[in-house]
C-alpha cells in the first residue's frame, strides 16, 4: 500500500470516527471532565459519583420554581459564584510518609461527641423538595448521627423532626412576632430539648426582590402556583413554628437586629446561642465581647446581601478575631470534602452544609440526603488520609496554603 493510500484511509477512518454514537459519547465526557460541577442525571442515590450528581438530578426532577428557589442568590448571582471560586484560592499540602491507615474525623461540639464536623444547615420549607420535607433530613441525620439544626420557617414542626432525628436538634431563629413570638419559639424550642439557638443576623430585609434566579425560574414553571401559594393552598399555611403566634405578630416584618437584641436574646434562654451571618473580624469580635457560645460564617448561601466575597475568605478573617473563644462553625459554598479540609485548616470547628443535603432530599428523600452525607464524608476522610492528618486537631494552617 503506497503512502497516499495510508493517508486516504486514514482520514476516511478520522471522519468515521468523528460521526460514530463512540465520539460523541467521548466528547461528553471530556466536556464533563472540563466542568467538574457539571453532573449527571441518576436514577438512584447509589450511582453518584459526587455531590453534584445529586444537583444535575434535583434541576430534573424538581418543579422549576422549586429548584429555583433552591439555587438562586441575588442579582446576578456573583456572591453565589464567589463562595466556590473563593476555595480555589486555596490549595492543599499533602503530608508524606505518614501512617495514615487509622483516620479519627470525630469532633466535639459544646461538649457533644459528633463522628464528623459535617453540621446539616437549617433549610425553610423543605416540603418543596419533597414530602416528607424536613423528616426525610431528620432520619437521614439519625442514620449517620449528624448534627441537624432547624430553620424558623421548617415546614415540619420542631416536636415531629426531633422525633425523627431520635435526639434533640439545634434551632435557628428569625425574629418574626416581635418579642411576644421570638420568646413563644424560643419556650418550644427549650421543651423539645434544643440545646442551641442560632440567630441569623443577616437578613436585616428581604432579600426577595433581589433573587433574579428565583423569578426567572417561577416563569418557566408551568403549573398554576396560585393554588399552593394562596388561600388555602398548602404553601400559603402559617409555618408550624408560628403556631399559637397572633396574625398581626407572624404578618410583621421581623425586629431589627441589633447588639440590645442578641444582649436581651442571651438573658431571655439557657440555651446555647450562636450568631449565624458573621463576616466580618469586628462583628466577630463584639459577638465575642457580648458572650455568645458560637459564631457561624456565612452569607447565607449567597442569597443575602451581594457582597461578591466567598465566605471561606470572610472565615479566614473572622478565624484569627475569634481565637477559640468561641465555637466557629462555617457555611456556604461547601461543595466536596477537600473544602471541608480547607475550612478546618482556616479555623472552623466545624462546618456545615445546605444545598448538597437539599440536591439529595430534592432527588430521592431520605436515601438522596444519606448518599450526599456519605460522600461528603468519604471524600473529607480521604482529604484527610492525603494531608497527612490522622485526627481533626491535627488539621491546622500547615495543611494549606494560598495560590
Amino acid at each position: 500500500m503506497t503512502t497516499q493510500q495510508c493517508n486516504n484511509n486514514r482520514r476516511d477512518f478520522l471522519k468515521y470516527l468523528a460521526a460514530s454514537p463512540l465520539c460523541n459519547a467521548l466528547a461528553g465526557l471530556e466536556f464533563a471532565h472540563a466542568s467538574t460541577e457539571a453532573g449527571q442525571r441518576i436514577t438512584s442515590p447509589d450511582q453518584a459519583i459526587d455531590i453534584f450528581d445529586l444537583k444535575a438530578t434535583a434541576s430534573e426532577v424538581l418543579p422549576p420554581a422549586h429548584y429555583g428557589y433552591m439555587a438562586t442568590g441575588v442579582n446576578a448571582d456573583k456572591t453565589l459564584r464567589a463562595n466556590r471560586e473563593a476555595f480555589e484560592n486555596y490549595y492543599l499540602r499533602s503530608t508524606r510518609l505518614v501512617n495514615v491507615r487509622q483516620i479519627d474525623t470525630r469532633v466535639n461540639i459544646f461538649g457533644e461527641e459528633w463522628p464528623t464536623p459535617i453540621v446539616i444547615a437549617p433549610v425553610g420549607s423543605q416540603k418543596a423538595f419533597h414530602s416528607d420535607g424536613e423528616l426525610a433530613t431528620a432520619r437521614a441525620a439519625q442514620k449517620l448521627n449528624h448534627l441537624q439544626i432547624l430553620s424558623t420557617v421548617s415546614s415540619t414542626p420542631i416536636e415531629q423532626v426531633a422525633e425523627a432525628r431520635g435526639a434533640p436538634v439545634w434551632f435557628q431563629l428569625y425574629t418574626l412576632g416581635g418579642w411576644p413570638g421570638v420568646r413563644k419559639m424560643l419556650r418550644r424550642a427549650e421543651a423539645a430539648g434544643c440545646p442551641a439557638v442560632a440567630l441569623t443576623v443577616d437578613l436585616p430585609t428581604s432579600s426577595a426582590p433581589a433573587r433574579h434566579t428565583l423569578q426567572r425560574a417561577i416563569r418557566l414553571d408551568s403549573r398554576d402556583c396560585a393554588v399552593c401559594h394562596e388561600g388555602s393552598g398548602v404553601a400559603a399555611r402559617q409555618k408550624p413554628m408560628f403556631e399559637g403566634i397572633a396574625a398581626d405578630e407572624r404578618d410583621r416584618r421581623g425586629m431589627a437586629l441589633t447588639w440590645d437584641f442578641l444582649e436581651q436574646l442571651r438573658q431571655e434562654t439557657q440555651m446555647k446561642v450562636l450568631v449565624k451571618g458573621i463576616v466580618t473580624a469586628e462583628d466577630a469580635e463584639r459577638c465575642v465581647e457580648y458572650g455568645v457560645d458560637g459564631i457561624i460564617v456565612s452569607n447565607h448561601g449567597g442569597r443575602a446581601d451581594d457582597s461578591g466575597r466567598g465566605a471561606i475568605d470572610s472565615l479566614a478573617e473572622v478565624a484569627p478575631a475569634v481565637n477559640g473563644r468561641a465555637t466557629l462553625l462555617m457555611d456556604s459554598g461547601i461543595r466536596r470534602g477537600t473544602d471541608i479540609l480547607k475550612a478546618l485548616a482556616l479555623g472552623a470547628d466545624a462546618i456545615m452544609i445546605g444545598r448538597p443535603y437539599l440536591w439529595g432530599l430534592g432527588s430521592f428523600g431520605q436515601a438522596g440526603v444519606e448518599r450526599a452525607l456519605q460522600i461528603l464524608r468519604d471524600e473529607f476522610k480521604i482529604a484527610m488520609e492525603f494531608a497527612g492528618t490522622r485526627s481533626i486537631r491535627e488539621i491546622g494552617p500547615d495543611s494549606i496554603g494560598m495560590v
